[in-house]
C-alpha cells in the first residue's frame, strides 16, 4: 500500500459554489418551514394530540442513527487494523459529525419550543433517557473531533488508536441511547423492549455505511479522482453483513412481541392491518430495505460497484421506512390505558390514530439533510479530508498489475 496523500475537494469554482448555494437554499427553506410551523402551531402539520412526533423526527432519528454508522470506516481502520480503509478514515469522521449536526438541527426545530433548548441543557432529570442523550450527542461530536485531530496532526498520531477506541465505544453508547428512547417508553405497546438497543446499533451500521458509500462514489466521480473497485466492493461485502444483522434483530424483535400476549394487538396492526404503516413496513422496510439489497450483494464474486451503489440507495430508502414504522406506527396504535379492558370515549381512547405528513414537515427534514451535506462540502473545501487516489494499485495490498501484452 502506497503512502496516503490527502487533499482538499477539487471541484471547479463554478460547480462548487452552485452546489453550495443550492444546499444553502434547501437548508434555508427548511428553516423557514420550521418558523412557519412554530408560528402557526401543529394545525399546519400532519401531527395531532395523538401523534406528536412526525416526519421531521423520522429524518432526525435517521440522521442521528446513521451518524454513528458513518464512523464505521474510521473504526475499522484504526480499531481493527484494516489498512485498506485508512485513506477514508478522515472522511468517515467528518460525515459522522455532519450527519449528527443535521439530525440534531431538525430535532431541535421540531420540538415546538426551540428557544427552550437552554433549559434542557442546564436542567437534567437523570432518570430520563432524553437527558442522557444530550451528553451522548454532544460528547460524540467532541470525541470524534478529537479523533480527527489525532488523525490529521502528525505529532498526535501516537494517540490515534486510543482516540479511535474511545470514539468506537461512544458511538455504540450513542446508538444504544437512541434505541432506548423507545426501549424505555413502556406506555407504547410497540416500544418498551430492550431489543431496541441492538436493533438500532445494527441499523446504524447499515444506514451509515450506505450513506458513506454513496458520498464517496459521487464525490470521486464528480472530481474525476481515481476510484478503484477494491474499496467499493469491500464496503459492499461489509454492508451485506450489516443488512443481515438488521434482518436478524428485526425478526427477534417481532418474535418477542408476538410471544408476549400484551403485544399481539400492535403486532397485528403493524404486520397485517395497519394500512399505510403495514405497507411501509413490508414494501419499504422489508422488501426495498432488506431483501433487495441483500439479494444484490449476496454473491460478492458477481457484484459490481454499480450494484453496491444501488444496494446502498435501497438501504437508505428502507432505513427511512424503518424509522417511519417505528416512530409513526408506534404512535398510531392506541395507548392501552386499562389492559384487558375495552376503552371508548370522545378523547380518541382506543382509536387507531391517523397521520398524513405535511409539506412543511418534509421541507424541515430535507433542510437537515442539506445542512449535513453543506457541512461536508465546506469542510472538504478548506481542509485535507480526501485521499488523492483510491485506485486499486494504491490501496489494495494484494494488487497485481496485469501482465503487459
Amino acid at each position: 500500500m502506497k503512502p496516503i496523500v490527502f487533499q482538499k475537494l477539487q471541484l471547479p469554482a463554478g460547480a462548487y459554489y452552485t452546489l453550495l448555494f443550492s444546499l444553502a437554499v434547501i437548508a434555508g427553506i427548511g428553516g423557514l418551514a420550521a418558523y412557519y410551523m412554530e408560528e402557526n402551531g401543529h394545525g399546519v402539520t400532519g401531527m395531532n394530540n395523538q401523534i406528536v412526533w412526525g416526519l421531521p423526527h423520522v429524518f432526525a432519528v435517521f440522521l442521528i442513527v446513521a451518524a454513528s454508522g458513518a464512523l464505521n470506516v474510521a473504526s475499522i481502520s484504526s480499531v481493527f487494523g484494516r489498512t485498506a480503509y485508512k485513506p477514508l478514515a478522515r472522511m468517515s469522521g467528518l460525515v459522522a459529525i455532519a450527519l449528527l449536526v443535521g439530525g440534531l438541527a431538525v430535532l431541535v426545530l421540531d420540538l415546538g419550543r426551540p428557544d427552550r433548548l437552554i433549559v434542557a441543557m442546564t436542567s437534567y432529570n437523570f432518570k430520563s433517557i432524553f437527558a442522557w442523550n444530550i451528553f451522548l450527542y454532544t460528547g460524540f461530536i467532541a470525541v470524534t473531533g478529537i479523533y480527527l485531530w489525532m488523525m490529521m496532526e502528525r505529532r498526535m498520531n501516537v494517540f490515534m488508536k486510543t482516540a479511535a477506541l474511545a470514539a468506537f465505544i461512544w458511538r455504540l453508547a450513542l446508538t444504544t441511547g437512541t434505541g432506548l428512547i423507545f426501549g424505555f417508553l413502556v406506555a407504547r405497546q410497540a416500544y418498551g423492549t430492550a431489543i431496541m438497543a441492538p436493533l438500532f446499533i445494527a441499523m446504524s451500521f447499515a444506514f451509515g455505511l450506505a450513506i458513506f458509500q454513496i458520498l464517496i462514489s459521487v464525490i470521486f466521480r464528480a472530481t474525476a479522482s481515481e476510484l478503484g473497485d477494491y474499496i467499493i466492493l469491500r464496503m459492499g461485502r461489509l454492508l451485506r453483513w450489516f443488512i443481515a444483522g438488521c434482518v436478524y434483530f428485526l425478526i427477534v424483535y417481532h418474535l418477542t412481541n408476538l410471544y408476549a400476549a400484551e403485544h399481539t394487538g400492535v403486532e397485528t396492526f403493524v404486520l397485517l392491518s395497519g394500512g399505510t404503516i403495514t405497507q411501509v413496513f413490508w414494501i419499504g422496510q422489508v422488501f426495498i430495505g432488506l431483501i433487495l439489497p441483500l439479494a444484490i450483494l449476496m454473491k460478492s464474486s458477481c457484484t459490481t460497484t454499480t450494484q453496491v451503489s444501488l444496494a446502498s440507495v435501497l438501504v437508505i430508502i428502507g432505513g427511512l421506512s424503518a424509522i417511519y414504522v417505528i416512530i409513526i406506527g408506534g404512535q398510531a396504535y392506541p395507548l392501552v390505558l386499562f389492559p384487558g379492558m375495552e376503552v371508548s370515549s370522545s378523547f380518541f381512547d382506543g382509536v387507531f390514530n391517523s397521520y398524513s405528513p405535511s409539506l412543511p414537515e418534509f421541507l424541515l427534514g430535507m433542510g437537515g439533510v442539506a445542512l449535513s451535506l453543506l457541512i461536508i462540502l465546506v469542510a472538504m473545501r478548506v481542509m485535507d479530508f480526501l485521499p488523492r487516489s483510491l485506485a486499486d494499485k494504491d490501496i489494495n495490498p494484494h494488487y497485481k498489475p496485469e501482465a503487459s501484452a
